[in-house]
């Protein structure tokens, strides 16, 4: 019997482990599984194709909350050309709505619950009648018999992590893709909002095969690893030893990504953080708010000062980039409460500021409380949050533009000196989001797609109409071309930034100096000073008016070739005193 595992990604660039993992497990058990990959993205007609293709006698799809819709859809019109195919399902979308799913769509023979390597296995033997079982038999389903009618199975037992076959063998498959790997499952807290808290068992993976398959991505030289482990540093044992050892076999290439409670890093943890190279670690951090009451309510037991003086600790060190999350929807968190967790999560400055939004997912607490707390959500996924006793719809759409300008003008990295000195116009961060937020929506900006520079030209536009004077104005500009340079050296100059021909002369004269000396730019030794102008940006800033009326000059030179490993911004060398500038032009000078 030919049996094909399915999955289908966000993303081209994601890789699907659940269905790697079924695969490699049954693989070791002497079954021969095939498996296709697509994304959301893909026309539905191509998707079918490859099925079709296929021909599957037994498909199993892995189902998740970002591809529910596009999976039923494609299994149904399936069904409809190949309908002696058997559909299976699995993942946590459907394994808390099993029976439910199986009365909707009739032509859906079973759902796999829970995690799903044994249990595919068990599957396997059934199917292909090598083994003298039952389905009745198999542990973790829900099915339907031959007479239609809907059962449901015994929970699986939990597998031992050192069961686990590794899904990387075969590297090829992987190429330009995110991998992500895992040394253990369930967490040991009870966060209100997620399917982790359901699961009680903590297991981990001996630390001798997690060293194995470590060696493996670093030898491969695998550009991003993402571990999924829910609280990575939630035994500081199993945190120390993978980390340690990466750390000693760091191959200069490889990131690894951890979500971790930032809350639980000791001295010792923090110590070896800001030891490693630059850019080597990604720390995820779910904050979600800074509301007592809310923590409380949600189980969630995490002191934000605590939190706070961890995550200042790391970022002491400038090398490991840290992500904190934020969730708007909780309870006993309205519109006024959420500024100040977005308030307090923006001032500790880190790389990026995920703002989301809840889910209400079948089989968490939260969905047990949502009538207690008012909760109305999206009956499609992703079941996102719509009002609470708390926070009204109109809040929520002012906090998506909140949301919508933190993408744009904070994560992007774009816009890093410009919005600094945009805060400085506001009593706090948030209002600023806000106000950006809402110009965009009066002007309709919303609805287009824009480059970034013109990002760049609707600051301005914003700012004109707050009136600021020539002078302020002017530093923004300048903020905007150091913004603008530092992510890249651009070609086309902006219309709004100062014209640079004045300076042709000098800036020559400074190439063919360098190209010579080549004290400034050691890293371009092989190259002559028109390359160097080339491969790098100068760029002279005047400075609005002293009192003394002398025009003042700031020349900065934008290094490409080194760029901060965190943002990806170019190495920015202020060369005012060795690039002279007088005022005035070239011939003036």
């Amino acid at each position: 019997m030919k049996v094909v595992l399915m999955a289908m990604n966000a993303k081209y660039i994601h890789s699907n482990l659940a269905v790697y993992s079924l695969q490699s497990y049954a693989k070791k058990r002497g079954y021969d599984v095939g498996l296709k990959e697509f994304t959301i993205n893909q026309q539905e007609d191509e998707v079918l194709r490859e099925l079709v293709q296929a021909a599957p006698e037994v498909l199993a799809v892995s189902v998740y909350i970002w591809n529910v819709e596009q999976v039923l859809q494609v299994l149904s019109d399936l069904h409809s050309v190949l309908p002696g195919m058997r559909i299976w399902l699995g993942g946590p979308e459907v394994s808390y709505r099993a029976e439910e799913l199986l009365q909707a769509y009739p032509f859906i023979e079973g759902i796999m619950r829970g995690e799903g390597e044994k249990t595919f296995a068990e599957l396997l033997g059934c199917w292909k009648r090598e083994e003298n079982r039952q389905l009745s038999e198999v542990r973790g389903i829900t099915y339907r018999n031959r007479d239609g009618v809907v059962l449901v199975n015994p929970d699986q037992e939990p597998l031992s992590m050192d069961e686990l076959v590794f899904p990387y063998e075969e590297l090829d498959n992987f190429s330009n893709r995110i991998l992500y790997y895992e040394t253990s499952r369930g967490c040991p807290f009870r966060c209100s909002y997620c399917l982790s808290s359901v699961e009680k068992s903590l297991r981990f993976r001996s630390f001798e095969k997690v060293k194995r398959e470590l060696q493996f991505f670093l030898d491969h030289r695998v550009p991003q690893v993402k571990f999924i482990d829910r609280t990575f540093n939630c035994k500081k044992e199993h945190t120390m030893e993978i980390w340690q050892y990466l750390r000693d076999h760091d191959n200069g290439v490889t990131n690894f990504h951890f979500e971790i409670g930032a809350d639980l890093l000791d001295q010792e943890e923090i110590r070896l953080l800001r030891g490693l190279r630059p850019g080597f670690f990604q720390l995820e951090i779910g904050v979600q708010t800074t509301c007592p009451e809310t923590l409380r309510e949600i189980r969630r037991m995490v002191d934000f000062s605590v939190l706070s003086e961890k995550v200042k600790a790391v970022m002491e060190g400038n090398n490991v980039h840290q992500h904190l999350d934020l969730i708007a929807g909780l309870p006993f968190e309205g519109y006024q409460r959420f500024r100040e967790s977005f308030n307090d999560v923006y001032g500790l400055r880190p790389e990026q500021l995920q703002l989301g939004f809840l889910k209400v997912l079948r089989g968490s607490y939260m969905y047990e409380m949502a009538m207690e707390y008012g909760i109305v959500w999206k009956k499609k996924q992703p079941y996102e949050v719509l009002s609470t006793r708390w926070l009204s719809y109109r809040e929520i759409l002012d906090l998506k533009l909140v949301e919508e300008m933190v993408e744009v003008y904070y994560n992007s990295g774009q816009f890093t000196a410009t919005m600094k000195r945009m805060e400085t116009l506001f009593e706090d961060a948030f209002s600023m989001y806000e106000a950006l937020g809402r110009y965009y929506e009066e002007k309709g900006y919303l609805r287009l797609s824009h480059t970034r520079l013109r990002r760049y030209e609707i600051l301005l536009e914003y700012l004109d109409q707050r009136g600021l004077s020539g002078e302020e104005k002017a530093r923004f500009r300048n903020d905007m071309i150091i913004d603008l340079y530092a992510r890249e050296n651009c070609k086309s100059r902006p219309s709004w930034a100062e014209d640079q021909s004045e300076w042709k002369e000098k800036s020559k004269a400074f190439f063919r100096k360098e190209g010579e000396e080549h004290v400034l730019l050691p890293d371009y030794s092989a190259y002559d000073w028109k390359q160097l102008r080339s491969m790098t940006h100068l760029e002279v800033l005047s400075e609005p008016l002293s009192s003394d009326g002398h025009k003042k000059y700031t020349v900065l030179l934008f290094d490409y070739a080194n760029r901060n490993p965190l943002d990806g911004s170019a190495r920015i060398l202020d060369v005012t005193e060795v690039f002279p500038v007088t005022g005035g032009t070239d011939e003036q000078a």
